[in-house]
């Protein structure tokens, strides 16, 4: 592999940081045992997107996209696992959205008697985060393996905005919180943020994990945001009460 071929070329401090998209169990979603694990907790019928719908809306966001690369932006957990096979990652600033910990979660990282809280893109402000870049042969699959990713639940909405980087200014896909999202809760304190995260957890772990996850992933790029800092250190402290 050359240089040039490295994905990690423009971060090394990345490698070893982003779990290998081959062995990543969110490429493997079983969605048919999500459908039973939720019938099993007395969860709703349709507490996801059905498939035909999910796949719809990965066509018409991608149309007149499939001949070219897509670059897609990260500010949640795709920041650690994509899932997705990547040819290129750069760190990334996007201006005009915040990373918002107002998405309750009540099955993945947390439950009924007890939601979590994940990230969601929310208007106004700005987003430290990553860009991959997919290369365009295998944009049909390694979209379909994010859709399954992403566009599960009724939370996200995928749109194109301009993001920034050392190399360059580039048009990257995001997914966006839905306000019409069942889960969407606005308007937190970030003593109530900090409630949630250090209280939720579910089947794929807890939301204290997840913070700390993307707060890892800053530490090592040199990134400074203080808003995941005081999250991390007053959720750790209510844990540790």
């Amino acid at each position: 592999m050359t240089a040039t071929q490295d994905p990690f070329r423009h971060h090394l401090e990345l490698r070893g940081r982003i779990i290998d998209p081959l062995t990543s169990d969110n490429r493997h979603r079983d969605i048919a045992a999500w459908d039973e694990k939720v019938r099993a907790a007395g969860g709703p019928a349709n507490w996801r997107h059905a498939d035909d719908y999910r796949e719809e809306t990965r066509r018409r966001a991608l149309q007149g996209r499939m001949n070219r690369d897509l670059w897609v932006f990260a500010y949640g957990s795709l920041m650690w696992d994509p899932a997705f096979l990547f040819s290129e990652v750069r760190v990334a600033l996007l201006t005009g959205y915040r990373r918002s910990f107002c998405l309750k979660t009540t099955l993945g990282r947390g439950t009924p008697d007890a939601p979590g809280l994940m990230a969601g893109l929310d208007t106004g402000g700005r987003c430290h985060g990553l860009a991959y870049r997919i290369d365009r042969k295998h944009l049909d699959e390694e979209t379909e393996i994010l859709w399954k990713r992403e566009m599960i639940l009724h939370a996200y909405s995928p749109q194109f905005v301009p993001v920034e980087t050392q190399a360059g200014a580039i048009e990257a896909l995001a997914f966006v919180v839905d306000h019409r999202a069942p889960g969407y809760a606005p308007g937190l304190s970030i003593e109530q943020t900090a409630s949630f995260i250090a209280t939720g957890v579910g089947a794929l772990g807890s939301s204290l994990e997840y913070l700390e996850n993307l707060a890892g992933q800053f530490e090592a790029l040199g990134i400074e945001d203080p808003q995941v800092r005081e999250l991390c250190e007053l959720s750790r402290s209510i844990a540790a009460s």
